[in-house]
């Protein structure tokens, strides 16, 4: 593997190893044909017969009411029947006047119609994928599949493993641009997997996050690919302008490597965050910055030391040796299960800034220390507040 280039985010140059796919739209989805809604023709009355009219109601005089054709008996009906329907009628008409629990218990066999929809959903997914009848955006998103298919694959994680809890969702912008910006750590970068699962599960408007990720990922095969259909994309101010100029929420990690790839005696000791890119990018677009803070992945692979000269080899900032990886191979790369807390501070708005603002050094440095002491100092307050690492 080549070396990896690492574009920091506020270069504003041409990006060069990982190249943006075409911009390209798949064919128009077609909308959905719903279910029309069929005649019902009301069926004629049989006298002496019980019926419904075509609202499901019963029909004035009919054995379905509870009520006896004239002389008890009605032509044609057994008997049996015709006194099951003096005693009470229909179920419906009996819970009226009977308790629940004296009712005899209803036959199974209603719920069938929630896996025929689920099933009829899953072929009509697979037919739009097979056919091409799905949309994604100029950065290759594709909404769809990550609705369906990559959110689901990660919610377990996310719930039963992490066991995730998430504080301040409300801080979150209901609608606009915002630029969420994040602690990094955990050797491997599953936070920013679960802070995208955080906010697409738990925001009220079920907003999607678009997070910038470092040139290296969009060099890995398969990676690349499902990077770009979760919406990512690489983590210039060019692509984090056009994003936040649509409305949509970025995601970053500013400390990038420096942050995922520090040693466990420092952790939850944040990093440098760069030169302010991200409030640079912020400050043009008038987007609002979200500070958010990330208890419990400093502790899924405890990076006790680093192979550098491996890593070069490999071309990879980092080669982590933990307790576990790599002297039980494939199975020390299976994280610890910890427990997470994702919490998301006040915005700061920065809208109230002139056009010009962004090109000032100092407030960019302002800006700045301001969210990273934010992130500090409400990190330190939850590993305060946090029982044991696993529960």
């Amino acid at each position: 593997m080549a070396d990896a280039k690492v574009i920091p985010f506020d270069d504003d140059r041409s990006r060069g190893g990982a190249q943006r796919p075409p911009r390209r739209r798949s064919g128009p989805r077609r909308p959905g044909d719903g279910a029309k809604a069929r005649d019902v023709k009301a069926v004629p009355s049989v006298p002496g017969r019980g019926h419904t009219d075509a609202a499901g109601g019963a029909a004035p005089g009919s054995t379905a009411a509870g009520g006896a054709a004239p002389g008890g008996v009605a032509p044609g009906v057994e008997p049996q029947a015709a006194e099951a329907g003096a005693r009470g009628g229909s179920r419906a008409a009996r819970r009226d006047t009977v308790p629940e629990q004296a009712l005899p218990p209803e036959p199974r066999g209603g719920g069938g119609g929630g896996w025929d929809r689920r099933i009829a959903g899953g072929l009509a997914f697979l037919r739009r994928r097979l056919t091409g009848e799905y949309d994604v955006d100029e950065f290759g998103y594709d909404a769809e599949l990550t609705d369906q298919v990559l959110m689901s694959l990660l919610r377990p994680i996310y719930d039963k493993y992490f066991r995730v809890e998430v504080k301040g969702i409300e801080n979150i912008p209901a609608d606009g641009g915002a630029l969420i910006v994040a602690n990094h750590s955990g050797t491997l970068p599953w936070d920013g997997l679960m802070m995208q699962v955080a906010v697409h599960d738990n925001h009220p408007h079920g907003r999607h996050l678009r997070l910038l990720a470092a040139d290296l990922v969009f060099m890995l095969p398969v990676v690349n690919e499902l990077a770009r259909k979760a919406g990512h994309t690489l983590a210039c101010a060019e692509d984090a302008g056009a994003l936040l100029e649509r409305g949509e929420l970025v995601g970053v990690m500013p400390e990038g490597f420096k942050g995922i790839g520090k040693p466990f005696s420092e952790r939850y000791k944040l990093q440098r965050f760069g030169r302010g890119g991200f409030v640079s990018t912020a400050l043009r677009t008038g987007s609002p910055i979200v500070p958010c803070s990330i208890v419990g992945a400093e502790e899924i692979y405890p990076m006790i030391g680093n192979a550098k000269t491996l890593a070069r080899v490999l071309g990879i900032p980092y080669f982590p040796l933990t307790p576990t990886f790599p002297w039980l191979g494939p199975l020390g790369a299976l994280p610890l299960p910890t427990k997470w807390t994702i919490q998301f501070g006040e915005a700061i708005p920065t809208d109230g800034y002139p056009p010009e603002a962004a090109e000032d050094p100092m407030l960019m440095f302002n800006l700045t220390d301001q969210v990273r002491e934010q992130i500090q100092h409400t990190l330190y307050k939850l590993l305060v507040q946090r029982r044991s690492v696993f529960f």
